[in-house]
């Protein structure tokens, strides 16, 4: 029986410890638990037998950076996490409680237990088991987790852009991703950008009676419902000028290999997502809508009344939160731009709108036919035995460019998560399968690109 096998109840257990931290970065009340699971990781890099093991402090949360550089002439992988997490609401909808890991059948139910903890854990028990079995690894190696993935992670790439000789590395390494299917090992080569939004509205300079005002004064709550379907249309279609001219629709080969993915859209949209039917530009296939698309959505709109019973209040001003996913080969900075232009254009007379940009990321598009993807696609087949396949992500994960940017190193998304493990979501969860077999792949991987 492998190390891996043994250590199989350990492995939980320790994990179960980091989920417990309810490191939330969106929240300023748990900043001390971002320092406890920063400290966990780093704690957990140690134990495992890495080297130079500390934090690096900065402008946000701190770093985690560790490093094992004891095989001169061998490539070098930079791995990459993040311990923090989002927030767990809405809490009556968990059936568990988020931050009381619980092992129902084969999955552990807890906020990070996917996203990113646990694929975090994968990284460091596969290191730690060649370490406690052979005394060295097979590659050098070096960690940098982050505690600011969900609100940007503007520490990390502050630091990044200051390319730091500590950094240098043939490849990153990033287990964030989910695999296609269960049992199907799966290498995510694509990931959508994205830039979030506040749109602030306002009208007269207070709140106005309805039955005195009404359809004389001018109503921010309308304004809104106005703009945002002046910018997305009823089929999915985004009407800002130039959005869409520098997309990249995703090549025939490719188109061809989705197709080939087992797939029952049924299946996807009534237990996946637990919806009625798939909306969405109606002449495009569903997987390049989800992955090689951009998107404009609406996340919320707060104003006026929305308590209990009834008030006939037109509200001064209201505020609505905004994403757009990018795809290659879209640019950030234009993409802003172009937004603010085209909600200029739309905003109803009346009102202001002022636009506010809260993050950003760039989108990403690795060419799969290089030798760390190959050799990872290979760690995967051997433990999962079943041919590897490629996929793209609609997600984001913002360091993905900027490692390609200012490292100049290509990203290998070897994901271990499930398409219904809750990300995000009330009741998110990980298969411990996968886990394990996450980790003697990552161990894999090391030894074949050792060799």
């Amino acid at each position: 029986m492998s190390y891996f096998q043994q250590h199989q109840s350990d492995f939980v257990e320790g994990l179960k410890a980091f989920l417990r931290i309810p490191s939330i970065s969106t929240l300023s009340e748990n900043k001390p638990d971002i320092r406890r699971a920063a400290d966990f990781a780093l704690k957990e890099l140690r134990a495992a037998g890495m080297t130079a093991a500390e934090l690096i402090e900065g402008q946000g949360n701190p770093l985690v950076y560790a490093e094992w550089l004891g095989a001169p002439g061998k490539p070098t992988v930079l791995f990459y996490g993040h311990y923090d997490v989002q927030p767990p609401d809405p809490l009556d909808e968990w059936k568990s409680p988020p931050f009381e890991p619980e092992i129902r059948g084969d999955d552990i139910f807890a906020r990070g237990a996917c996203d990113d903890k646990g694929q975090v854990y994968i990284q460091i028990k596969a290191v730690e088991g060649l370490l406690k079995t052979t005394g060295k690894l097979p590659v050098n190696v070096k960690f940098l987790l982050e505690g600011e993935e969900e609100t940007g992670g503007e520490h990390i790439e502050a630091y990044v852009k200051t390319k730091p000789p500590r950094l240098k590395a043939d490849a990153a390494v990033v287990c964030d991703t989910e695999m296609f299917a269960p049992d199907l090992p799966t290498i995510c080569v694509g990931l959508r950008g994205m830039v979030y939004y506040e749109l602030f509205v306002e009208g007269a300079n207070h709140d106005l009676h309805s039955g005195v005002y009404g359809g004389a004064a001018p109503n921010p709550i309308m304004a809104i419902a106005e703009i945002l379907c002046a910018l997305k249309d009823r089929d999915g279609h985004i009407h800002i000028p130039g959005f869409y001219d520098r997309v990249v629709p995703p090549s025939q080969k490719e188109r061809n290999a989705w197709a080939r993915l087992p797939f029952d859209e049924k299946e996807y949209v009534e237990k996946e997502m637990g919806a009625r039917e798939l909306v969405g530009e109606p002449n495009v296939p569903l997987f390049e809508r989800v992955w090689a698309r951009p998107t404009l959505e609406a996340h919320g709109i707060r104003g006026g009344f929305v308590g209990e019973g009834a008030k006939t209040v037109i509200p001064a001003r209201a505020v609505v939160k905004i994403s757009t996913r990018l795809v290659a080969d879209q640019r950030v900075d234009e993409s802003v731009e172009q937004f603010k232009a085209a909600v200029k254009a739309v905003t109803p007379k009346g009102v202001t709108a002022q636009v506010k940009m809260l993050h950003s990321g760039a989108p990403s598009l690795t060419n799969p036919d290089n030798p760390f993807i190959h050799a990872a696609a290979e760690a995967m087949k051997q433990v999962f035995g079943k041919e590897t396949v490629y996929i793209r992500s609609g997600g984001s994960i913002p360091i993905v460019g900027v490692f390609d940017r200012y490292l100049g190193v290509p990203s290998v998304l070897m994901g271990f998560g499930l398409p219904d493990d809750n990300l995000h979501a009330p009741n998110e969860k990980f298969h411990l399968p996968n886990m394990f077999r996450g980790i003697e792949s990552v161990a894999r991987y090391l030894e074949i690109l050792g060799q």
